[in-house]
């Protein structure tokens, strides 16, 4: 104020910072109470409209971490038997990882049959998977761009062979938040710690340069699954303390433009205290009913560490969480599907593990009506070779030319099969499906244009599927 009692003129600036303070406070508002603006959310997770009828509402994702064999699971290769032990001509020993140790081709040791009204071809190593091939699709010519673990983890999981880039469960977070508000939007699940994370760790479920509201949210695999969920002060006393902070993040606001990171942090001390009640009760599965637990193989030694965790896969989809991701498999060679020594022990102990769980889950989602809205995928980083790794009990080195994955649920044809490899499983050969095309897919599913869904970062819009050409593969969904 001058002496007179008349306001000083304001300056520009002086303009545009309290104009930026009072649009962070209608945002602040908004994310703490749910309303902004003209009635608009901000939330993050609120849910968003798709970009047309999605199939599936949630998506279910079994890796296979390591690298599953094609020709030894769901690619039957009936000429592999005829020219087991003679060598490939003109095969490039660089196409694995260990290109000293190329022996020869090598036949599936497991037993084949066919199965469902579909005549599927499945190994014996899938007994009770093998039971609901009818609901499955089969993408038999996938590729992918790497024969390294990480950098493959990293494209199957982010589209990108290099770290930190957003993965699909963020994209699809983002494009479409999450009908719970309760839960987080994206959980995921590792195998038991004594075999440790995937490569890469929790990059292969990072947000990259998204807002890490929509980062996947690690479940520990023993113990307790999420830190502090347990209060440890009175409900009315933690109220007052957010209540407090979230006073202070205002006035933090004021004074500058909105950082992305803050808000995601605000929305993750409100959503963490919303779990304090929702996540204990979602992640209690001996809640269940006993021929339940008996389903999955929760009274089976061999197989009770996966079922749980496809268990809960389905009780967190039934409460509204949008993506689950599921490893099966850990950092090390024989503590994944990663099979260079002894296939059979490799892939008949991996297999046991995941059979009965995931036959299970699919029955379950089928029998409680969520199958038709749950996208569930099978699948690794990359397949293996039809040739040998020379070794006392042979394996398989990587192979990026050609891999299987199935989808059942979320409005894919059952029973289904696309595309082909040549006569013994070493490439793709007919309708190829790039990693790219597979992440559009999904996005598809979950009714998102992967060339509309984009964020703006250093310039550019960018995109799941980057600045090649991807191609959903329509021919899978019914």
């Amino acid at each position: 104020m001058t002496p007179h009692g008349f306001q000083t003129p304001m300056s520009r600036r002086d303009m545009l910072q309290r104009a930026g303070g009072g649009l962070a406070w209608l945002a602040l508002g908004s994310m703490l109470g749910g309303i902004g603006a003209r009635g608009a959310t901000v939330n993050p997770m609120t849910p968003k409209v798709p970009n047309f009828v999605p199939r599936a509402k949630s998506v279910i994702w079994l890796f296979m971490n390591g690298g599953p064999s094609q020709v030894d699971t769901f690619d039957y290769k009936p000429h592999l038997a005829k020219v087991d032990g003679k060598k490939l001509d003109g095969f490039d020993n660089k196409t694995g990882f260990f290109q000293d140790a190329v022996g020869p081709l090598m036949k599936s040791p497991f037993e084949w049959r066919q199965h469902g009204q579909s005549g599927t071809w499945v190994s014996d190593l899938f007994p009770k998977i093998s039971q609901h091939v009818d609901k499955m699709s089969f993408i038999h010519s996938c590729w992918t761009q790497s024969n390294n673990h990480s950098p493959a983890l990293f494209l199957m999981n982010t589209g990108v062979t290099r770290m930190g880039y957003p993965c699909v469960g963020s994209w699809v977070t983002y494009g479409l938040g999450c009908e719970s508000q309760n839960l987080p939007s994206f959980l995921v699940m590792s195998d038991p710690l004594n075999r440790g994370l995937p490569k890469g760790n929790a990059l292969n479920w990072g947000a990259g340069f998204l807002p890490t509201a929509y980062q996947g949210t690690w479940l520990r695999p023993q113990g307790e699954a999420i830190d502090n969920l347990k209060p440890l002060i009175t409900n009315g006393r933690q109220r007052a303390q957010l209540d407090l902070l979230a006073k202070l993040n205002r006035d933090s606001l004021r004074d500058s433009a909105i950082p992305s990171e803050l808000n995601a942090r605000i929305q993750s001390f409100e959503l963490a205290y919303r779990m304090q009640t929702a996540a204990p009760e979602a992640f209690d599965i001996g809640k269940e009913p006993e021929h339940i637990k008996q389903l999955y193989g929760l009274d089976q030694k061999h197989c009770k560490h996966f079922a749980g965790q496809c268990l809960m896969a389905r009780r967190l989809v039934e409460r509204g969480v949008r993506f689950v991701q599921i490893y099966s498999g850990g950092m090390d060679n024989q503590m994944s599907w990663d099979c260079h020594a002894d296939l059979i022990g490799n892939h008949r102990g991996f297999a046991q593990e995941t059979d009965q769980p995931i036959a299970a889950l699919l029955a379950d989602l089928e029998q409680r009506g969520l199958l038709e809205d749950t996208l569930v995928i099978w699948g690794g980083e990359f397949g293996r070779l039809p040739v040998s790794q020379k070794g006392d009990k042979p394996g398989r080195d990587h192979n990026p030319h050609a891999f299987t994955v199935w989808m059942a649920g979320g409005g894919v044809k059952g029973g289904f099969h696309y595309g082909a490899t040549d006569e013994i499983g070493e490439k793709a050969v007919v309708n190829k499906v790039h990693v790219r095309d597979f992440h559009a897919t999904i996005l598809a599913a979950m009714g998102l244009d992967h060339e509309k869904l984009t964020f703006k970062f250093q310039g550019l819009n960018q995109k799941l599927t980057g600045v090649e050409q991807a191609r959903v593969v329509r021919e899978i969904f019914a």
